[in-house]
């Protein structure tokens, strides 16, 4: 496997409104949706925003004007506590609409990181309404993609709350790779795996030197590679059943 080889995250497209054009929705991992409502996301939206790995894309308890959609790369969401330490909530892939939890609280309860290079779509959050109001079946959509992400944040409780190590990184490895397999992330069995062991540790409620103990486990008993930055799951029903993970099939999501 020449990682080298594998091609590169989709770029931007260079038009000065690319919904129509948009790379994502020619992806099966999402919903079609009419000219006319393709048309009401290009009106709804302000332009696109790059940051870089390790920039915030949202800062905590700083209220944003914007919201976002995920074009390209990976980041996560997280919060931390007086002294530092961090709980990362969920993270953030292609496609996934980013602050709409904010809406309901009076600034933002949570930040947003980027772990690679990241490419957003922002939207103006005082124009929400609007688009509810006036396309009710494009608000349905993003109530659709909350109660989504409430679903996966749940499913991340219960990790933390009752799976001991080596399910809780079974089940984070098996989920994030089944997550990028459905947008079509894995090439020859590989993906790009930006996340290192504090990015785990953190998402898992693990400590360090836990989670290196753990992947270091896991890897003996050969159920998963990762190499320079890249993860091959090698046994997945093996990796399913340890960490408990029997997902139904990924339905397609709408794409704001």
């Amino acid at each position: 496997m020449i990682f080298e080889d594998l091609p590169a995250p989709v770029s931007p497209p260079a038009c000065a409104h690319p919904c129509d054009a948009c790379a994502l929705r020619r992806n099966p991992a999402f919903l079609p949706m009419s000219a006319d409502e393709v048309r009401v996301i290009e009106s709804f939206r302000v332009g696109t925003r790059v940051f870089e790995a390790g920039q915030s894309v949202i800062e905590e308890f700083r209220l944003s004007r914007l919201l976002f959609t995920l074009y390209s790369g990976w980041a996560f969401r997280f919060k931390t506590l007086a002294d530092g330490r961090r709980q990362i909530l969920s993270f953030l892939l292609p496609g996934d609409f980013i602050g709409l939890q904010d809406e309901f609280a009076d600034g933002h309860t949570h930040g947003v990181e980027a772990m690679t290079t990241v490419t957003l779509c922002a939207f103006e959050r005082d124009r929400l309404w609007d688009l509810f109001s006036a396309h009710p079946k494009l608000g349905y959509d993003i109530t659709w993609l909350a109660a989504r992400e409430e679903k996966m944040v749940d499913d991340n409780l219960v990790t933390t709350g009752r799976r001991n190590a080596g399910e809780r990184v079974a089940m984070l490895l098996m989920h994030l790779y089944r997550r990028a397999e459905r947008l079509g992330l894995v090439q020859d069995g590989w993906v790009a795996f930006p996340l290192n062991q504090q990015h785990i540790a953190d998402a898992l409620g693990l400590s360090l030197v836990h989670t290196n103990k753990t992947l270091r486990r896991l890897q003996q008993l050969n159920l998963h590679r990762l190499e320079g930055g890249w993860l091959r799951i090698i046994e997945p029903h093996a990796l399913e059943k340890l960490g408990d993970y029997f997902e139904r099939p990924m339905r397609p999501t709408p794409l704001i």
